[in-house]
Formats: C-alpha cells, sequence, structure tokens
C-alpha cells in the first residue's frame, strides 16, 4: 500500500497537479497579502494616511447621525449597496479634504499654541460646571469619545489650524452693492397673473369611446393590465419578543439573582487622584520635581507650575474621581495601589510620559438598595428566557420542519404557534415579514414554489426567525378585457380627455398671442382674478421662466396644477423692488456661496497636485 502511494507521489502527473495548485495559492492567496491586502490605511493623501479604524469610526457617526434624522428612510437607503458604497465614499471624500487642508495650512506656516489649545479647553463649555471649568466633566467626556488627553489636544490643534485657513479663504470674500440690489430684486421679484384651468375630469366625462377603440388600447397597453406571478404563502414565525410575553418571572427569583451578582448593581471603587506630568522620556526633570515634593514642596503648586497636562494644571493636578479600566494601565495600577489619602507615589512610566500621582479622597463600592433595581433584574431576567427559549425552540422548528417537508403543521405544533396564510400575493403587495430579499428568494426557490416544500429557517431579524412553503402558485399573466375594461375605459377616458384639453390649451394661447381675445369666449372660457405670486408658488417655473409684458401687452402660456389640470396663464405685469430688509441677508448668502466656490476652487486645485489613493470604500 505505501509502495503505492509513493509511486503514485512521485508520478509526473501527480507533480504537475501539486505544481498547479501551489501556483494557485501563489496568485491567489499569497498575491492578496502582497497587493495590499495588510494595508491597514483607508485612504493616502500624500504622505499622509488615514487609518480604517479612524475611517470606519467616522462612517458610523455619520450614519447614526442620519438614521437619526431620517429613521425608518434612510434605513431603506442602506438596503441598497450603491448608495452605502457612495455614501461611504462621500464620508471618506470628507476626511481626505480635511487633509490636503491640513497639509495646505501646514506649508503656508498655519500654526496653534499650546497656550490657544489650553484656553481653548477650559472655555468649552461642554467642560463646564456652574460656569468654571471641571475636571471631572473632563475626563468623563474624553473617555466616553475615546480620547486621552494628548490626542483631543492634537485632535483639536489639527481642527483650529484647519479653520484658520477656512477663516481667511472666507473672510477674504464680499459682495458688491450692485450684486445684492440685483440679487434681491431677482428673489423678491413678484409677477400677477390671471388663470383658466381646464379640468381633465370634465373633459374625460365628455369623451365618447366605442369598442373598437377601447380594444386597440388594450391591447397597445398589455403592461397596464398585466397580473404579476402570485403565490399563496403559509408560514410559522419565531421570536424572542413574542415569548417574552408568555415568560413569568416570580420575585423569589429576582431577589437571588440580585444577591448572586450584587457586584453588578454596585459602584465601583473610585479615587480622586491629581496627578503631575512630565511627556516624553525626560526622566531627570521628573525626578527633579519629586525630589521637590520629598522635600516638603506643596503638590498643587508644583501641578499649576510644572505639570504638562493642559486640562489638570490648572486644577493642581486634579484628574477628579477615576475607575478601573479607563485610565492607562500603569497609571491606573500605580494609582490604586496608594493606600492612605494623601499618600504620593514615585515615578510612573506610562505611554504619555512620567506621572507623580497624589491620592486626594477614597470612595468605597456602594450596592443600589434591591427596590431601585428590582423592575430592570426582571426584565433582564424576561428577556434572557425569552433569548433562551427562542434559540431552543428554533433548533426544534428547524428539526421538524426539516423532517416534516410537506406540511407546516408538525413545525407549528413543535413551537406552539399558528400557521399564518397569505392570499395570492406579489412581490410588491406581501406582508412586511415576507418581503426580506432572503425570504423572497426562499419563496420563489423551485423546492418551496414548485416542489411545495418548507423552506429552511430563514432568519428576518435578531432573534426573529420564519419558515414558508407556497400552498399554490400561478403566472404572470395579461387579464382578459372583460375583466379590466371598465379599468381600461377610465384610463383611455383619461388620455383622451387630456389630449383634448391640451389641444384647446394650444388653439387658446395661439389665438390670445395674436390678439384674438374672442378665443375665449367661443370656448367659454374666462381667465379669473388677478393675484400676485412669488417664486413659491405652484405655477413659478413657468411664470417666471415668461419674458416680461411690454406696453400693456400680457404673455401667455400654459401649465399644469398639482392634479394635473391643464392651465392657462396670463402673465400681465411683473414687479421688481429692492426690500432693504433683506440686503444683508442676501449680501452675506452671496458671500458665502462665494467662499464655498472659492473653497471648492482650493481643494480641486489640491487634489489635482496630490497623490491621493483610496484602499476602502465599499464594504
Amino acid at each position: 500500500m505505501m509502495d503505492r502511494l509513493r509511486e503514485g507521489v512521485n508520478s509526473i502527473a501527480v507533480k504537475i497537479i501539486l505544481g498547479l495548485i501551489i501556483l494557485s495559492f501563489v496568485f491567489a492567496g499569497v498575491g492578496s497579502y502582497i497587493v495590499g491586502g495588510s494595508n491597514n490605511a483607508a485612504a493616502k493623501v500624500g504622505n499622509t494616511e488615514i487609518a480604517r479604524g479612524e475611517f470606519e469610526q467616522a462612517y458610523q457617526n455619520e450614519r447614526n447621525r442620519m438614521q437619526s434624522q431620517l429613521g425608518d428612510y434612510f434605513s431603506n437607503l442602506l438596503a441598497d449597496p450603491s448608495y452605502v458604497a457612495s455614501f461611504r465614499k462621500s464620508v471618506l471624500d470628507r476626511m481626505v479634504n480635511d487633509v490636503l487642508l491640513e497639509q495646505h495650512a501646514e506649508s503656508l506656516g498655519l500654526r496653534v499654541s499650546d497656550a490657544q489649545i489650553r484656553t481653548m479647553i477650559l472655555e468649552m463649555p461642554q467642560f463646564q460646571s456652574d460656569g468654571k471649568f471641571d475636571q471631572e466633566i473632563y475626563q468623563a467626556a474624553l473617555r466616553r469619545a475615546g480620547f486621552s488627553a494628548e490626542s483631543f489636544a492634537q485632535y483639536l490643534r489639527k481642527d483650529l489650524v484647519r479653520n484658520q485657513l477656512l477663516t481667511a479663504l472666507q473672510g477674504s470674500d464680499f459682495s458688491l452693492q450692485g450684486e445684492i440690489d440685483s440679487q434681491s430684486k431677482l428673489i423678491t421679484q413678484t409677477r400677477d397673473i390671471r388663470t383658466v384651468t381646464l379640468s381633465l375630469e370634465e373633459f374625460a366625462n365628455k369623451v365618447t369611446l366605442d369598442d373598437a377603440q377601447i380594444e386597440e388600447y388594450y391591447k397597445q397597453n398589455p403592461e397596464r393590465y398585466t397580473r404579476p406571478e402570485q403565490v399563496k404563502v403559509a408560514y410559522v414565525e419565531l421570536s424572542a419578543q413574542q415569548l417574552k410575553q408568555q415568560v413569568a418571572i416570580s420575585d423569589e427569583q429576582v431577589k437571588q439573582y440580585y444577591q448572586e451578582h450584587l457586584d453588578k448593581y454596585s459602584s465601583e471603587e473610585q479615587r480622586k487622584v491629581s496627578h503631575i506630568l512630565i511627556q516624553g522620556e525626560d526622566e531627570s526633570k521628573a525626578q527633579a520635581i519629586l525630589d521637590e515634593l520629598n522635600s516638603g514642596a506643596d503638590f498643587a503648586t508644583l501641578a499649576e507650575e510644572k505639570s504638562e497636562d493642559l486640562g489638570s494644571s490648572e486644577e493642581g493636578g486634579s484628574l477628579g474621581w477615576i475607575e478601573r479600566d479607563v485610565m492607562d494601565p500603569e497609571f491606573e495600577k500605580a494609582a490604586f495601589a496608594l493606600k492612605n489619602v494623601g499618600d504620593v507615589t514615585g515615578l510612573v512610566k506610562s505611554n504619555f510620559g512620567y506621572h507623580i500621582i497624589k491620592l486626594d479622597e477614597l470612595k468605597d463600592s456602594v450596592a443600589k438598595p434591591y427596590e431601585e433595581v428590582a423592575a430592570e433584574i426582571k426584565q433582564e431576567l424576561t428577556d434572557q428566557e425569552a433569548i433562551d427559549q427562542f434559540y431552543e425552540l428554533q433548533s426544534e422548528l428547524e428539526t421538524v420542519a426539516f423532517e416534516y417537508p410537506d406540511s407546516l403543521d408538525d413545525a407549528a405544533n413543535a413551537v406552539s404557534q399558528k400557521i399564518h396564510t397569505t392570499d395570492f400575493i406579489s412581490q410588491q403587495d406581501a406582508p412586511d415579514v415576507l418581503k426580506t430579499p432572503a425570504v423572497l428568494q426562499a419563496i420563489l426557490s423551485p423546492e418551496v414554489k414548485e416542489d411545495g416544500l418548507n423552506s429552511e429557517v430563514i432568519e428576518i431579524a435578531p432573534e426573529h426567525v420564519i419558515v414558508v412553503r407556497v400552498e399554490d402558485a400561478r403566472d404572470e399573466t395579461v387579464l382578459p378585457l372583460e375583466e379590466v375594461r371598465e379599468q381600461v375605459v377610465t384610463q383611455l377616458a383619461k388620455v383622451k380627455g387630456e389630449q383634448q384639453a391640451i389641444e384647446l390649451a394650444e388653439t387658446v394661447i395661439d389665438g390670445l398671442k395674436s390678439g384674438d381675445v374672442s378665443v375665449l369666449e367661443s370656448n367659454s372660457l374666462k381667465f379669473g382674478e388677478t393675484e400676485t405670486i412669488d417664486r413659491s408658488s405652484a405655477f413659478a417655473d413657468t411664470v417666471f421662466a415668461l419674458a416680461k409684458p411690454e406696453a400693456g401687452n400680457s404673455v401667455y402660456a400654459q401649465t399644469k396644477d398639482f392634479e394635473g389640470n391643464i392651465v392657462l396663464v396670463s402673465l400681465d405685469k411683473v414687479e421688481a423692488k429692492v426690500d432693504s430688509q433683506y440686503g444683508e441677508q442676501i449680501g452675506t448668502q452671496l458671500t458665502q456661496l462665494n467662499s464655498q466656490q472659492d473653497l471648492s476652487g482650493v481643494l480641486s486645485i489640491l487634489r489635482s497636485s496630490t497623490d491621493i489613493e483610496y484602499y476602502a470604500v465599499g464594504q
């Protein structure tokens, strides 16, 4: 046996096959690592890389912001992969633009001093309490945002330098009074018009149709009378949300859980600490300060004079209250090793430099009263029990639906859920629970639609699954004229009524333009009262596109109202006055527009003169 294996391995055919496999790994596998596979950048702007993690965080922040503003509408947009790719690209484009502006600002020699950063942090309202800078609020806000004091200062520095450039661009723009006056005339212009409406409903009601016209229109528009492919669907739905209503948690269970997880409902041990920071690797400088402390110098005074932590030095080095797992590991280890209030560490080396830490106050762990958390625990236990039951029943549903594929009865009984059924439905009018792409795909699969088998268990949301089967199906078909005759007559009458209304409108407009006003009376038409409209009117697009009337002669046109009716318009007068109350506002808008154009121009030049590579867009 072994001899045969050795002979086979040494054969030419096997060697060729192995060689091809190895080459496939080289070009398809290893190649993916060589060609940018390990690149951890989302984009590269000149010599500056935008980290992939930074881009993903910015994308998620923008996505969350849009979701909160647009809700379900935005969720539907995200179902389109092309939209997601475009949305991600727009976020990365903005980040690229920011880097370009930062690089340009740096090339111009724009700088921001440490003192400016410090002043800005101390004056930011987000970090203040009762009008004063609050170190505790500052530290908590930075922790929530994932910043250290140093990284936040660097973030502000970049933002301020970039804003210096933007301010310079925007501050150099202005608008001439002539531009403001011209724009004001355009914006505040009003027009006096009269109208007469040709009701399509009235024209449609007067249309007389014969059988030949009806049949011809029916044959020419089969898509209007085509019934889409339809199916009757039965399905069993299982969700943790439904199961929550069946879960009963006793008070004894709640109390037992509270006692067993008391630490979960207790506050963390907290320590109020101060520190003196010397950034970088200058150990001798830090040791000199420690020597002063050991000689009796005041900690707060030294922190104010010599600490290089912008946020805390103003407060005598105070960092406020800290908990475990929020500070640099080395800093935290030293701070929580202090035993008594007033104790001071030696030099503590962290990623930020050298610290000297002082313990100011201690706050022990405190448990919340049972009554305060009982409802929360009960809900948590209910949710967990429902989820546990869900996964048990999901497994049972998968097994039974597969073992008895010709009916949903056994599957429904196994999970104690009822069978839902639909009438004939298409993809367009299916219930929401069946509109998930995976469910639609299962319904239209040959196994389910043609063979009449149960589908697999399909997840339509977290802890929410469904099994479907097709009870009956009918193909796409053009409905017989007898079934849709009334619909055909209604639609054809509208079409012919609209044609007649448009023809009449054109006749009347042509007559009026030639000076024949009798064309109105001969067709029993009369313009209504004069109304003054501005650019917000429903007819603004048509009316403001007309030439200004000259020598008292009106200008005529036709348009449509929101209901589709044909409207004849007589433009009689144009008023253009400069309204001084809008002058300042219009001037500001024009200046902003000029600034935006200038900024777009600068970015266009920077993009064309900088090597930019995109690595991460669509996901």
